[in-house]
């Protein structure tokens, strides 16, 4: 029997991001997708994540192992520390989708840019980046960036603005970092408009990454 992977956005156009990704990299997986995108409404309302939004993305996972998933990895990196505590509650695996890349951009450099535009995911990809170094025993200097107006932009349909404001964060750190890190998965499309001249440094996202992760569990299982 296929072994059934469970993702949970909260947004609807991560469906199509991980789509191809999980078509590609988890052949012989069945996907099932769960979104909810009041969640991510909630964070951008308080600003962080709260305990009632926390207790609905455990109750996500839950119902996904209830479905039959093998193991569920959820997208948005605003909501990680709820991931990590409903890890602690099921007996499958469950994945933030920004872990893989953090831990990337530990392994190559000690001066890590992170990129972001939400301010919500912003402290909660620095705190993952910190705790990885800590483990790793590794110092790393983290410098942050908030595209301020680009998650408008594409909520609304201006996908240019988005990656042109994008694309000016990353330049702007480029020189300054041995390594970018993008905080939302809905940013690697930015990071592809970027010519190859200007990608001075690695710029790491979370979608291949973390299929790429879940494809080496699976082939553990």
């Amino acid at each position: 029997m296929a072994r059934q992977v469970a993702l949970i956005h909260t947004s609807a156009m991560m469906v199509g991001v991980f789509k191809p990704l999980c078509q590609e990299l988890l052949a012989g997986a069945a996907v099932f997708n769960v979104v909810d995108e009041s969640l991510l409404a909630a964070i951008i309302r308080d600003g962080r994540l709260l305990a009632p939004t926390a207790r609905r993305v455990v109750g996500h996972v839950l119902a996904a192992e209830q479905a039959g998933a093998d193991i569920v990895m959820v997208t948005c990196s605003s909501i990680g520390s709820a991931v990590e505590l409903a890890g602690q509650l099921v007996s499958i695996p469950v994945v933030r989708v920004d872990e893989p890349m953090a831990a990337k951009a530990v392994e190559i450099g000690s001066r890590i840019g992170v990129v972001a535009t939400l301010r919500s995911t912003l402290a909660p990809t620095v705190e993952l980046i910190r705790r990885l170094a800590g483990l790793a025993g590794k110092k790393v200097q983290v410098t942050d960036r908030l595209c301020e107006g680009a998650f408008e932009a594409v909520v609304a349909g201006d996908g240019a603005t988005h990656d042109a404001k994008v694309a000016a964060a990353l330049r702007e750190l480029a020189g300054r970092t041995d390594v970018i890190v993008l905080a939302q998965a809905s940013m690697a499309r930015a990071a592809e408009t970027l010519p190859k001249a200007q990608a001075t440094v690695p710029i790491l996202s979370s979608p291949r990454l973390g299929v790429e992760h879940l494809a080496g569990m699976l082939a553990k299982m």
